[in-house]
């Protein structure tokens, strides 16, 4: 089974991620594109990688604001995978986002 992470746990890990916030046992990002096509671009890049790692967010698109949400739904909560696809992303929105805008 999963391992939930306690929450010391969890704003430990906030403190490595600055961009994401914790609202109801979930990690969230929201991610301001340059344009929608970036918007878009971005999460086709985090699928990618959230296929890879077997591992997927929820993602919300509104025109250039894209938003993750990641939860362990099967554990409850917060777990290592969600941390770990919460600095994939890090690097997605630096690679894409940063270097668009």
């Amino acid at each position: 089974m999963i391992e939930l992470m306690d929450d010391q746990k969890i704003h430990a890990a906030l403190a490595e991620h600055p961009h994401w916030e914790l609202r109801d046992s979930t990690l969230v990002r929201a991610v301001q594109a340059p344009d929608f096509t970036t918007g878009i671009r971005l999460v086709d890049e985090v699928a990618a990688t959230a296929e890879v790692m077997n591992h997927h967010p929820d993602i919300d698109i509104r025109w250039t604001t894209v938003k993750f949400a990641l939860s362990t739904h099967s554990a409850g909560g917060v777990t290592a995978a969600d941390v770990e696809l919460a600095g994939r992303i890090d690097g997605i929105v630096d690679e894409i986002v940063t270097a668009a805008g």
